[in-house]
């Protein structure tokens, strides 16, 4: 093919892929001659004089188009061109109205009076101050973003890392990106190692840079962090490493891992510890978090405590409660976390943790004791604040994040005001939150940890709750009796079967049919039967799919799709589309990330309230709270009708739809199986081959993680 050179006025966008930057749009080549060009480019706005280098192409169904290889953006300059753009929604404060009015006043030097002479903004009635400022402000942004786009472009570099790495080091971006690329990795969520790899070597960094091989050892850390582990195996790291940085193609590549791993240990990035005969190595911060949990869980047990009870009328008042009946387990739970500093209680669904609870806090509010309830997630604090009736938080917002530090403001220095404090899903704690929170609490308060370690360990990294109980340091309670009233619920009867390993019932005499089994061998056939139990659900807002993985046929991403297109199929709507997914007003959409600034954390579900298209920007309300998300954030949510069985944990919903097959092999496992059905509160329907099934409850294995808390609890093991 020949290659040409189109030059011209962008007319109008057609579509954008803000993740790879692809592009298709309209150019104005002059009066009368327009082209369909299409290709990876920077962010185009209408009216921006552009050129381009490719070839003609006849597409099939689309007919001629300009396949563009290069893409060059200047600014327009007729007063038609500069009313495009500034109508485009690029610079905030100016949309088609005030466009209009600018370039009716100032014509083809609109720009230029925006650039060197603002002040004369005045001038334009309607523009007052306030919206003065933000022209300014937005129009220096674009300056600069634009600066740095051209830089990445010249790089090979995706133009949607522009305004993140913008966002992150403003003026700096572009000496920052010449003096270490690869803190891209670090600073920037959305930007891993190969990206950053990728634009470090487009700049003439080296495959044996001492930065990239320590920030390709940092990143495979990382990746284990993601695995649930808070160390990797020296050996196994080094092999990793080798691996991703193509290391096997440098000479003496085995010395310059050996420095760069001494490089990164002598300046504390990473600790190595000896166990076993085996050698480990951690990120620091990992280390000092779980060594940190070990230190403050010790303290606490050594440390006096302030609070006195009568024990034997309490113990009396227990046994013969008339309004809240206890069993012996559950008398002893409460006995417990009175007279201990530290306490655990565990039990399945219907053993009486909700009961327990709300005992206890009938004896601590009659003793005057100053307590706090809380949980690791929005709907799990919810849910303990319905079924108690008193205020419960996240953990989170107990702790009080301040964004100026990125620290919580309770620590040490500046303790919680409790004297006990009782967290719920404490399965779901990882091990930065734990130390979080046993940082803010007081040596002389007690606290209570409620969970069901028999649920899928933590998203996040660390084995907190299982390593604590192992440890054997902490009194732990198990509940075991099933009560009555949950006894006819087939969900808890299942639940208690598969995590014995027992196939789930059916039907059982004096239970209700709240669980229901669909046999299909077949996955493309989950689309139909979600069809139907849709179309006859009562409740669709408070009903979820599970799943083991993100891909595949049965995988989030395809049932989002899918059920999309049932729950909320309105065409026409305002939309936006970002990295394929099309979001829409009325979708339930996942956080997936901790994001402190808007105080929404990983796993938060919400439903998307307002769309502004010309700014792409959306309002999503979570639990009453409106938080607003420019395009650059739209990476941060992801549709939630369908979501993974890991982000389920801590939530729980009227209906739970579970398909599984074989084709989720690698994950099944007992404890995955058991962590969604007992999401379910009102219907759980299971879907799928039996074989799969079975093969999940009889893997009992789970998956082990490297930590160390237990053994920094039992023989103070130390890092070399």
């Amino acid at each position: 093919m020949q290659t040409e050179e189109l030059s011209g006025v962008v007319d109008r966008i057609i579509y954008h892929n803000e993740e790879n930057g692809f592009t298709v749009f309209v150019l104005n080549t002059s009066r009368s001659h327009t082209a369909l060009v299409k290709g990876h480019t920077p962010t185009l706005h209408a009216g921006e004089q552009v050129q381009v280098k490719g070839a003609w192409i006849v597409h099939p169904k689309f007919g001629k188009q300009f396949e563009a290889e290069q893409c060059s953006i200047s600014l327009p300059t007729s007063a038609l061109g500069i009313q495009k753009y500034l109508a485009s929604g690029m610079i905030k404060g100016i949309g088609p109205v005030y466009a209009e009015k600018l370039v009716k006043k100032f014509g083809d030097k609109a720009l230029e009076v925006i650039d060197k002479t603002p002040y004369r903004l005045h001038e334009v009635p309607g523009i007052g101050p306030k919206r003065v400022e933000r022209i300014i402000a937005a129009w220096e942004d674009q300056k600069e973003i634009s600066h740095i786009m051209v830089f990445l472009q010249e790089k090979d570099i995706s133009p949607a890392y522009a305004a993140k790495i913008y966002k992150k080091y403003g003026m700096q971006s572009i000496s920052v990106l010449h003096e270490n690329p690869y803190r891209l990795a670090d600073d920037i969520w959305g930007v891993g190692f190969k990206i950053a790899d990728q634009i470090a070597r487009n700049m003439g960094f080296a495959l044996d840079s001492q930065k990239r091989i320590s920030s390709g050892i940092l990143y495979a850390l990382s990746q284990e962090t993601s695995n649930g582990n808070l160390y990797a195996q020296l050996d196994e790291l080094k092999e990793k490493a080798v691996t991703l940085l193509e290391l096997d193609q440098v000479e003496d590549s085995a010395h310059k891992m050996k420095c760069a791993l001494h490089d990164l240990y002598n300046s504390d990035r990473i600790k190595l510890i000896s166990h076993d005969e085996n050698h480990f190595v951690g990120l620091a911060l990992h280390y000092h978090s779980e060594r940190g949990v070990a230190n403050h869980i010790k303290q606490l047990i050594a440390h006096k405590s302030t609070l006195h009870f009568d024990i034997d009328a309490i113990y009396d008042q227990l046994r013969t409660s008339k309004d809240i009946a206890l069993n012996e387990d559950q008398q002893r739970g409460i006995l417990t976390c009175l007279q201990q500093k530290v306490t655990i209680i565990t039990g399945g669904p219907g053993t009486g943790k909700t009961t327990l609870i709300k005992k206890l806090l009938s004896v601590l509010e009659d003793n005057k004791v100053t307590y706090k309830l809380a949980a690791p997630t929005g709907r799990a604090a919810k849910r303990i604040t319905e079924s108690t009736r008193r205020n419960a938080s996240t953990l989170h917002r107990l702790l009080e994040f301040d964004v100026s530090t990125m620290r919580f403001k309770h620590n040490e220095q500046n303790a919680l005001d409790l004297q006990l404090l009782i967290i719920d899903e404490a399965s779901m704690i990882d091990i930065f939150l734990a130390h979080g929170v046993l940082k803010a609490l007081p040596y002389h308060a007690h606290i209570l940890l409620i969970g069901d370690i028999d649920q899928l360990p933590s998203v996040g990294a660390g084995n907190f709750l299982n390593d604590l109980i192992e440890s054997e340091k902490v009194p732990t309670i198990r509940l075991t009796q099933i009560f009555r009233q949950a006894e006819n619920s087939l969900i808890i009867q299942n639940a208690h079967r598969i995590n014995k390993g027992e196939f789930p019932a059916f039907s059982l005499p004096d239970t209700k049919r709240d669980f229901i089994y669909i046999k299909e061998e077949q996955p493309e056939n989950v689309r139909s039967h979600l069809e139907r139990i849709y179309a006859k659900l009562g409740n669709k807002s408070d009903s979820v799919v599970l799943v083991p993985m993100n891909r595949g046929a049965v995988g989030t991403v395809a049932l989002n799709h899918a059920l999309q297109e049932i729950l909320n199929p309105a065409e026409g709507e305002k939309h936006l589309v970002y990295g394929g997914t099309t979001f829409k007003i009325g979708d339930k959409v996942m956080q997936i990330r901790n994001n402190y600034d808007k105080i929404i954390f990983n796993g938060d579900i919400g439903i998307i309230e307002e769309i502004n298209q010309s700014e792409r920007s959306m309002v999503v309300c979570f639990s009453n709270q409106l938080v607003t998300y420019e395009s650059t954030e739209l990476d941060e949510l992801v549709l939630a009708y369908a979501i993974s069985i890991h982000k389920s944990q801590g939530s729980e919903f009227d209906t739970v739809i579970i398909p599984l097959f074989m084709q989720h092999f690698m994950l099944l496992q007992r404890n995955l199986i058991y962590t969604a059905i007992t999401r379910a509160k009102k219907l759980c329907i299971l879907i799928g081959q039996p074989k799969a099934i079975a093969m999940g409850i009889n893997n009992n294995k789970g998956v082990s993680r490297n930590t160390f808390l237990k053994e920094f609890l039992i023989n103070n093991l130390q890092c070399r």
